[in-house]
């Protein structure tokens, strides 16, 4: 079973979600980052231009692209994508809103972060309620 981690009352997902990845890739980890591609986009850039000096590491996956060369996933510790791909080898899962994606079958952890929207808090209740009816360990650590 999956741990999945919730983080309630984000007030900004794209910068909260931005040093939650600079902090994984930090510490070494491989991470997917599942989002709607609006929102990916938006997080894509803000990985680009958040810190001055500091670059973090990403591959924005677009539908329809070319699947990624064996380098290229030894070498890219985060990805950025709107379906799950177990060829990239992610232990860590992060989602920012997609509802239809069973992110415990691909990876051992997953962070679902839910915004103070109440469609997304909604949205959020009712993956939690999925996840808590197949037996994950669920844990909430409310951000405000």
């Amino acid at each position: 079973m999956a741990e999945v981690v919730f983080l309630t009352g984000v007030g900004d997902v794209v910068d909260f979600a931005g040093r939650l990845l600079r902090k994984k890739y930090r510490e070494g980890a491989r991470v997917a980052v599942y989002a709607p591609p609006p929102l990916l986009q938006r997080l894509d850039q803000a990985l680009w231009v958040a810190e001055q000096l500091d670059f973090t590491p990403h591959v924005l996956l677009r539908a329809g692209s070319s699947a990624p060369t064996a380098v290229m996933v030894e070498r890219t510790p985060l990805w950025l994508l709107t379906r799950p791909d177990p060829g990239l080898r992610c232990d860590s899962g992060i989602n920012l809103g997609c509802d239809e994606l069973d992110l415990a079958a691909v990876h051992e952890r997953v962070a679902e972060i839910v915004s103070l929207d109440a469609d997304d808090m909604a949205a959020g209740r009712a993956r939690w309620k999925r996840y808590e009816s197949q037996g994950h360990q669920l844990v909430h650590r409310p951000q405000r």
